[in-house]
């Protein structure tokens, strides 16, 4: 790889950086905070700031911090004993923070979300503003999930998503994410075989291993982080996976880790809420005509491809977009409620029309409120890059090909 492509200038150059720190780069394997750890990593961001750079410190570890405390021999499992566990846990972490950023003079401000605050349009406006204001007073923010009151929020990677939404949501201009893995590898890192994958073009186009890859005292693993890099670059980001021992290095822009290249085709921010935070009110499942037609020629979801509808959602309410093997094709905003579209799947345009009138809409779900998340399959004559010299991809499952070989969606009908 070339010098040019190892180094990383728009990270470097960053000015607004969001950092995110796993749980076991911060605490000790069996629970508790590593004070040394926790200690490096202030002193790395505290010097950023002192350069003049703008750093929001997106932290785990409450609940690894806060078991030991209650007696417990263990990481909880249930989500009372996890709840408990962070709500000690994420006094213990801050005020460590607190110690170590004061001895560099650097402020502190604890801010606790949840997905839910990044949807919200009240919620994100205020969260928006706050972390700006304390961006510009000179203050690191350090944020957390908010554990201690999120029901099905505290699951794998949490922190990673929140990581990439907050990027987002103060319009970052790079992401960081430190954990006790020190890059993404062609396979799993006990594999001999394995190589560091030094850069990536395009994440959805991996075919990598990356199983086995969490935390004994954390909950995420390299998927997770996988997908804050999807959301962050489809948001102009460009994402730095690293070895929190190798936070300096990864902040300022050398050639540690796996650097994921920002899209320069940023989606609207309303596709971004769309894909990546807006809870689904339900699902619509398709055909595979309407599969083709959706990813191969960019169409609406019309009612004749329509097959299933599951929940109980309204016009306007984001749902998921589910193909005839029951994976996820994309998310998009519905133009009826779930009883009309109950009503209109299967049918014609034409039946449409009859039924409804001319003025009515024939689309589901117009394709301007419609973001796939399922990539097509790459040319026969487009292959992989070599493992560990570039991006690395995979071309799409075999059994996505029969899509593109069937009618298109508006050719059928039950009427």
């Amino acid at each position: 790889m070339s010098s040019e492509q190892a180094h990383r200038p728009d990270v470097a150059s960053a000015v607004r950086v969001v950092v995110k720190v796993g749980s076991s780069s911060l605490t000790l394997p069996g629970g508790g905070i590593d004070v040394s750890k926790v200690d490096a990593l202030v002193e790395v961001l505290a010097a950023a700031r002192d350069r003049g750079r703008q750093v929001v410190l997106v932290s785990s570890g409450a609940i690894a911090a806060g078991f030991p405390a209650l007696g417990m021999a263990r990481r909880p499992r249930d989500l009372a004993g996890r709840q408990a566990a962070a709500s000690v846990g994420q006094g213990i972490l801050l005020h460590r923070y607190e110690e170590d950023f004061a001895r560099h003079k650097v402020t502190t401000g604890q801010v606790l979300l949840t997905v839910e605050d990044l949807v919200r349009p009240k919620s994100y406006r205020n969260a928006w503003s706050t972390l700006g204001k304390l961006l510009a007073l000179g203050v690191i923010p350090v944020i957390n999930e908010n554990d201690t009151v999120a029901t099905g929020e505290i699951h794998i990677g949490d922190n990673d998503r929140l990581a990439a939404l907050v990027s987002e949501l103060i319009r970052a201009q790079a992401l960081v994410l430190l954990s006790d893995v020190d890059a993404l590898y062609t396979a799993h890192p006990s594999d001999p075989s394995a190589r560091r994958i030094q850069r990536v073009d395009d994440v959805e186009a991996l075919d990598v291993d990356t199983s086995r890859s969490g935390s004994r005292v954390g909950t995420g693993g390299m998927t997770t982080k996988l997908e804050a890099a999807r959301i962050a670059t489809a948001s102009g980001i460009p994402v730095v996976l690293a070895d929190s021992g190798d936070a300096l290095a990864a902040i300022t822009g050398q050639d540690v880790g796996t650097y994921f290249v920002p899209s320069t085709r940023r989606r609207p921010r309303k596709l971004l809420w769309l894909a990546d935070a807006a809870a689904p009110q339900g699902e619509i499942r398709i055909d595979v005509g309407a599969v083709h037609a959706l990813r191969d020629r960019k169409a609406s979801l019309l009612a004749v491809g329509v097959t299933e509808v599951h929940g109980d959602f309204q016009a306007g309410d984001p749902v998921l977009v589910i193909g005839p093997d029951g994976r996820t094709e994309g998310r998009g905003i519905v133009s009826y409620s779930h009883d009309e579209v109950r009503e209109m799947r299967g049918r014609s345009s034409a039946w449409l029309a009859r039924e409804m009138g001319q003025g009515a809409s024939r689309e589901v779900i117009h394709r301007d409120a419609l973001v796939l998340t399922r990539r097509r399959r790459p040319s026969a004559d487009k292959k992989p890059a070599p493992t560990g010299e570039g991006p690395v991809g995979q071309p799409a499952p075999a059994g996505e090909r029969a899509a593109g070989q069937t009618a298109p969606a508006a050719d059928r009908s039950r009427s």
